[in-house]
């Protein structure tokens, strides 16, 4: 019987530990509660984010365990800030028997603030066209408009670019005119990560 119920005891150690690693992997904004099946009441709560005690009602009236997955979720519901947050159930067994149910409530309040700062920040409604007058002469904003669209094209980035392929590129500027504007190349060059020299070797291959 003793070692039963150390066994018992060792597994929901094991299960409270596993609490609070989580809730202090993604502290604060995930709150972890084991539910004691057969009390009905929580055993457990690891970064309590919602204002309940260990030994309140968990409200397993309404879950039937028989029809419960091993696993639940995500599902969302509200907090008492009237926040969401997202959770997934999780049955935990003690002995080959459903004595827990182990459920990870993730607060998504702090992702949604930033992303209403984001849409506000980044809104398209806030922005102007631009001066024609003040950038009718942007090369560098012409070359660039090229570049990515290249980049884009070949599906690649400029941190990955081979040799032959900032050849290509280089070429490709020239033909678009991008070399005839002063201090060009060197612009080119430095965006390409490429030494100046080389930059103008390939102008002169493609000139010849």
């Amino acid at each position: 019987m003793n070692e039963n119920i150390s066994l018992k005891d060792e597994q929901f150690a094991t299960l409270k530990a596993m609490a609070e690693g989580i809730a202090a992997l993604f502290f604060p904004v995930v709150e972890v509660a084991i539910h004691n099946v057969k009390s009905g009441k929580i055993a457990w709560l690891a970064n309590n984010i919602s204002k309940r005690s260990i030994g309140d009602d968990a409200g397993l009236e309404e879950l039937s365990l028989h029809d419960l997955e091993s696993m639940t979720g995500p599902y969302e519901k509200l907090n008492w800030d009237g926040k969401k947050v997202r959770s997934v159930s999780i049955r935990a067994n003690v002995e080959g028997e459903t004595e827990y149910i182990f459920c990870i409530n993730f607060s998504t309040s702090l992702l949604e603030d930033a992303k209403n700062a984001l849409e506000m920040f980044l809104s398209v409604n806030r922005l102007q066209p631009q001066p024609v007058q003040l950038f009718k002469h942007d090369w560098q904003e012409k070359i660039n408009t090229f570049l990515h669209q290249w980049l884009n094209e070949n599906n690649t980035s400029l941190s990955t670019l081979s040799r032959q392929q900032k050849k290509e590129l280089v070429t490709e500027l020239y033909r678009q005119g991008a070399f005839t504007v002063r201090n060009s190349a060197d612009y080119i060059a430095n965006v390409l990560s490429m030494g100046r020299a080389t930059v103008y070797k390939h102008l002169k291959e493609i000139k010849n």
